[in-house]
């Protein structure tokens, strides 16, 4: 594709600068309503081009907060500078993005009404492409949701931007899908951290797994197997679920027979719930690995604490909720931001981990929209997304990169072990790569 166009700008502003010019207030009223799926977002056109940082940002982060509630949006945002051009979703004075996530169900916040939908995705996604003329589509949420999706935005040339799934295929299958690409951890290298672990820490492991039936939780399965190298017969029993299950407790009860000291809890949402909810019922405590998906303390907060106490999972964010990042200076900027604009404040916990996890994705796009210039066109946004070496995200753990070629499109390679204890995640060791090899 080339290098980027001369025009292109410098990179973001210092958080702190960035949270007092931020513009607009967002009106209460764009709160998500549970009768909708689908809502465009409009913001007066900036004056300048921190203006447009700052409102990608915001936007980005309203576009997490509208991914807890669970419903589809498209994102409008400033884009000064920007030369008009035939592109779809771009003018010379906004750019719009577009995303589809779940209403309700085990991908939604809560989840416990109905399954997410990869059918209702791909419905979304063709109206948001071919009505609402959206420029790309941005941190759609979940592994079939965007496995469902991907082939018509690239038979389109529709930028399928930093999508909110580790699984491998979105990182490594780029000649076949060049408009796609990840951004959180592969979970093919989170399941070997977890696996080298094992060996490392655990005598004498006899692990049970616990994995959902797709592509998301057999990659996980993949890994941990890799890790373990010669270990791998340690793996005592395994049971998937599929995605359309109501619950896995009955699951827990078959893997607590095959005598296991070790659970991996490869699941997703409010199966993760269930599974330690099957954990107390049942009265078994095996040394517990939860997935980084299925690991928001708002989550583990919720799941009993004889049962949570002692997992072991990765991170790559900041989580609100973690002590030693009660004085961080980006978790003081999310904070800011999210009491100055969070549209559902009763609703939504602002230490979810979750929202902090969606400015550091939308702190990314817009340095990807500052790269691509002033000729905002999807070839150059890809061609930008495929050339990051993002420093300075303030919402992601110190000293990760988040880097990208064109042949490498994980964003997200590098994370720290947590442990969960009264209440909340405690990271320990140092910085792990989980770089594909």
């Amino acid at each position: 594709m080339g290098e980027p166009s001369p025009g292109s700008v410098g990179r973001p502003e210092a958080a702190g600068d960035l949270e007092r010019r931020l513009r607009r207030r967002v009106d209460p009223r764009d709160a998500c309503a549970a009768d909708r799926r689908r809502r465009v977002l409009t913001t007066r056109s900036p004056t300048s081009n921190k203006s447009v940082v700052h409102s990608v940002l915001v936007r980005g982060m309203r576009k997490r907060v509208v991914l807890a509630c669970g419903v589809a949006a498209v994102v409008v945002v400033g884009a000064a500078g920007a030369r008009p051009t035939a592109t779809p979703g771009v003018t010379s004075t906004e750019i719009r993005l577009g995303s589809s996530v779940p209403l309700s169900g085990e991908a939604a916040a809560g989840g416990n009404v109905a399954p997410y939908d990869p059918a209702r995705a791909v419905n979304n996604t063709i109206r948001l492409v071919q009505q609402d003329q959206v420029f790309a589509m941005f941190s759609t949420l979940g592994t079939n949701n965007n496995l469902a999706i991907r082939k018509f935005l690239n038979q389109q040339g529709v930028p399928q931007l930093f999508v909110s799934s580790g699984a491998t295929t979105f990182g490594r299958d780029y000649t076949q899908y060049p408009w796609t690409i990840g951004y959180i951890p592969p979970y093919s290298e989170e399941g070997k951290v977890y696996g080298r672990y094992i060996v490392a820490h655990v005598k004498r492991a006899k692990i049970a797994v616990l994995y959902q039936n797709d592509d998301y939780g057999r990659d996980l399965l993949g890994g941990l197997r890799a890790g373990l190298g010669a270990k791998v017969g340690s793996v005592v029993a395994k049971v998937g679920y599929d995605p359309t299950s109501t619950d896995v407790q009955p699951q827990i009860a078959q893997l607590k027979a095959s005598k296991a000291n070790v659970l991996c809890i490869f699941a997703f949402g409010k199966f993760s719930l269930q599974a330690y909810n099957g954990l107390n019922r049942v009265n078994w405590h095996p040394q517990v690995f939860v997935n980084d998906v299925s690991s928001a303390s708002a989550l583990m907060i919720a799941v009993p604490q004889k049962a949570a106490n002692g997992s072991i999972s990765i991170v790559f964010g900041k989580d609100p909720a973690t002590p030693i990042f009660a004085n961080d200076k980006g978790i003081k900027l999310f904070q800011s931001i999210w009491k100055k604009y969070g549209s559902d404040q009763k609703s939504i916990d602002y230490k979810d981990g979750y929202l902090v996890a969606g400015m550091a994705a939308a702190y990314t796009m817009v340095d990807t929209l500052k790269k691509a210039g002033k000729n905002v066109t999807r070839q150059n946004v890809m061609r930008a997304a495929t050339h990051l070496n993002e420093k300075g995200n303030p919402f992601v753990l110190p000293g990760i990169t988040i880097k990208t070629t064109p042949s490498f499109r994980f964003p997200i390679t590098q994370v720290r072990l947590q442990r969960w204890n009264n209440r909340a995640w405690h990271p320990f060791g140092k910085l792990v790569s989980v770089r594909p090899g």
